[in-house]
Formats: structure tokens, C-alpha cells, sequence
């Protein structure tokens, strides 16, 4: 009986959150960067006589050009790192931010940072940017772990941190915390609450990168994981929740990555979480409002394992995906690039592959987080086998070149035609 008498609750509270939310005025438009002509920063590829025919894991050309630079984030002591994200700083430098400890979940895992200089290569000596305990004291509540750091930058300027936090069970009990920086990241201000639901405020968790409004306002991508799984869209101002906006409803869609196609309308990309037989692809929704409504649309037919995805859109338009493309175990580890006017994805570049050790022998390679410094080159981070986290760098000459080598058509090719390319 009480089971029910929550659940009816939960479902009150969810209609008079609805309602509410659906009396608020139209959202401010997406902030669209100018699009800078494909020619006017790469010589147009020559057409390739090959015949296109689906072909995902076959290599069709070899660039000579160098190889991504890789590098390690720095050593903390953790036996267990993840979640890695990465903001670029006013200096050209690059700041991450991942959590560390015993254990994801455990009560000692801490958030750090640490900052890449782009001329030297290296990583500065990490630092620990909040625990468990200063949650505590500055949430004033009690806190059980810590997750899931992604940093954006305020129409002010600012760095602002958002995190998750767990005060009790899994990270079905979670909320998001912030914290801002006036000075790129040395110091913090004191954690504040993210309340985006004024009643229970449970089970809302981050992952991928905040957008920005015209108004000033950031979008930031959310998803819940209990009485279904789905993505959020809030709108945030500072350290408060101005308005919310389902995702996904029903479809075991998680961890939403938004791609921004004009100043109102965006494609997001999720995390499928999927029962067994249901397809193993990538759900998709659609906004034509600025994110105050999504519609659900067909799967991008990728192979999604029930594991994050990261996403970027370059200056020139081509926008790039990094992902596990296979639907059981995360030992795969690929990047995809598609052309502005084409709905083909292409695989340019295997980052790992487990595939041919045995089961047991396999390395995790998850949770890929990508940025760019100038709109021309592409950052990465993601977790390796939960012991390290791994950091590449693709200069732009490196992505010309791969976008050099993508097939040309005459018209858009579909998405299930995926290929792979190999820089």
C-alpha cells in the first residue's frame, strides 16, 4: 500500500510540475557559432571511384599524416578513476576534471583537476577540486558519494562546475550540485544545490557538455535513472533551475548529447539502456523550439552497448561522435565523423579494440568526453579500463585530413551506410 500511495505521489507531482512548467514563456534561442566554409579551410576532397557499400569495420584509406598526440591525465594514487570532462581556458590551456577512488560509489572518491599546456604536453599535478566531506559541510546535508564533474563557462565568464551528488541508496538517489570560479578554476565557491524538481529533487544526474542561450542562460543536459529512464533538458541561471523539459519518455534513453543545428532547432543523442532484445542502437529526439519540446525520432542505426557517447561540432560544420559501436561490452572504442550536409557517420579512427582477446582479457574503454580549444581541433578524454584516463589531441591538419578522406556523394547517404575511414 505504500508502494502505491507513492507512486501516486510521484505521479501528482509530475503532472503539477508539467503544468507548470508548460505555462512558462518561449525559451531564448540557442547561441549558433558562424559556420565558417569548408573551402575556405581545407581543399575540397577529390570524389573516390570506390563503390560505397556498408562496410563499418573496413579500412578504405591511410592519411600520412601524424598521429593523434596521446597522453595520460596525471597519476592521483586511485586505484579507480572515471567520468573525465575537459573546458578550455581564456589562455588556450585545457582544464579536466574527473572523480577518483576505491571505487565509483565509494565514500572516499574525490573530484580533482588538472590542467594541459597545449605548447609543453604536459599535465599539471592534479588537485582535489571537492570530497565527500566538503559536499557535506557546504551542501549541509549528509552525502554518501560523489560523481559525473562537468564544467561550463557563464555568460559572465565564469567557470561553473556541475556534479553529482548522492545522499542515499544508488544513483537513482542522486542530485546535481555547482560550483563556480572566478579564476579559471584555482578556487571555488561554496557547492550549491541544483533544485529542478521542487518537491523530491531525486534522481537527476550529468554527464554531457551545457549549451548557452542567447539570454545568458546555459541548457544542460540531464537524466534521470529511477520510475524510468530518461533524458532532461534545464534551463539553469547560475546556481537555480529555471525551467525543465523532458527528453525522452519511455525508451531507456539516457545521458543525452545535443547537437545544435540552428537557433532553434537540435538533435539529441542518448545513451540507449535497453531490456534485452530491443535494438542496440542510438535513440534520437528532435527539437525545433530551442529545447522547450522534444519529439522522439528514429535510432541512429549505430551500435550502442549501453554506454556513453561524446559529441562535437567543429567551426566548419563536420561534427564528430566517439563511441563503443557494438552492442555488448565497452572493449571498442571508436571516433565518427559526418560531413555538414550528410547523414553518414564514418568511422575515422579505431581508438581501442579488445576484440580479439578473450572475454575475460578485454579492457573497458568508456565514457569519451570531447572538446575543442579554437573550433578547429578536437580534445578527448575517456576512461581506461577504470585505472586511468586517457587524453588525445586531433590538430585541425589531422581532422582536414580525415575529412579529406571521407567518400563524396552527390546526395546524403543513410545513416546505417557507416564506414570506416583510417587516419
Amino acid at each position: 500500500m505504500s508502494r502505491v500511495i507513492a507512486l501516486c505521489f510521484l505521479l501528482l507531482a509530475s503532472v503539477l510540475g508539467f503544468l507548470h512548467l508548460d505555462s512558462r514563456p518561449t525559451w531564448a534561442p540557442f547561441v549558433t557559432e558562424p559556420v565558417v566554409a569548408l573551402e575556405e579551410q581545407v581543399e575540397q576532397a577529390p570524389a573516390m571511384t570506390s563503390t560505397t557499400k556498408q562496410a563499418q569495420n573496413k579500412v578504405i584509406s591511410q592519411p600520412t599524416v601524424a598521429n593523434p598526440r596521446a597522453t595520460w591525465l596525471p597519476d592521483t594514487g586511485a586505484p579507480s578513476v572515471h567520468a573525465a570532462s575537459l573546458i578550455a581556458l581564456n589562455d588556450g590551456a585545457l582544464r579536466a576534471f574527473w572523480f577518483a577512488g576505491s571505487r565509483e560509489g565509494a565514500p572516499d572518491v574525490v573530484i580533482n583537476s588538472a590542467v594541459f599546456d597545449p605548447h609543453s604536453g604536459l599535465w599539471t599535478a592534479p588537485t582535489v577540486v571537492i570530497d565527500r566531506v566538503g559536499a557535506e559541510k557546504g551542501l549541509q546535508r549528509y552525502i554518501a558519494k560523489l560523481g559525473n564533474p562537468v564544467p561550463s563557462r557563464m555568460a559572465d565568464g565564469r567557470l561553473q562546475l556541475f556534479f553529482v551528488t548522492v545522499s542515499i541508496g544508488g544513483w537513482a538517489g542522486s542530485s546535481i550540485s555547482t560550483l563556480i570560479s572566478d579564476d579559471e578554476g584555482l578556487t571555488w565557491s561554496r557547492p550549491q544545490r541544483l533544485i529542478s524538481s521542487p518537491l523530491l529533487n531525486l534522481s537527476t544526474l550529468v554527464k554531457s557538455p551545457a549549451l548557452h542561450f542567447s539570454d545568458g542562460r546555459l541548457g544542460l543536459p540531464a537524466y534521470h535513472e529511477w520510475i524510468g529512464r530518461f533524458g532532461e533538458f534545464l534551463r539553469v541561471e547560475g546556481n537555480q533551475v529555471i525551467d525543465k523539459r523532458r527528453m525522452s519518455s519511455g525508451r531507456s534513453a539516457i545521458q543525452p548529447v545535443i547537437f545544435v543545428n540552428d537557433p532553434q532547432a537540435a538533435a539529441a543523442l542518448f545513451r540507449q539502456t535497453r531490456s534485452s532484445g530491443l535494438p542496440k542502437n542510438i535513440p534520437v529526439s528532435l527539437t525545433q523550439d530551442a529545447g522547450q519540446s522534444w519529439q522522439p525520432s528514429e535510432d541512429l542505426p549505430i551500435a550502442n552497448p549501453n554506454s556513453a557517447l561524446a559529441g562535437l561540432t567543429l567551426k566548419n560544420g563536420i561534427r564528430l561522435l566517439v563511441l563503443n559501436n557494438i552492442e555488448v561490452g565497452r572493449h571498442r572504442l571508436v571516433m565518427l565523423m559526418k560531413q555538414p550536409q550528410s547523414d553518414q557517420w564514418q568511422v575515422i579512427q579505431v581508438l581501442e579494440d579488445d576484440e580479439a582477446l578473450p572475454n575475460d582479457q578485454r579492457k573497458e574503454f568508456s565514457y569519451p568526453y570531447l572538446v575543442s580549444t579554437d573550433g578547429q581541433d578536437a580534445h578527448l578524454v575517456y576512461t581506461w579500463n577504470r585505472k586511468k584516463i586517457r587524453h588525445m589531441h586531433f590538430s585541425s591538419a589531422w581532422l582536414t585530413r580525415a575529412y579529406k578522406q571521407l567518400p563524396v556523394s552527390s546526395a546524403p547517404v543513410p545513416e546505417s551506410q557507416t564506414k570506416e575511414v583510417q587516419p
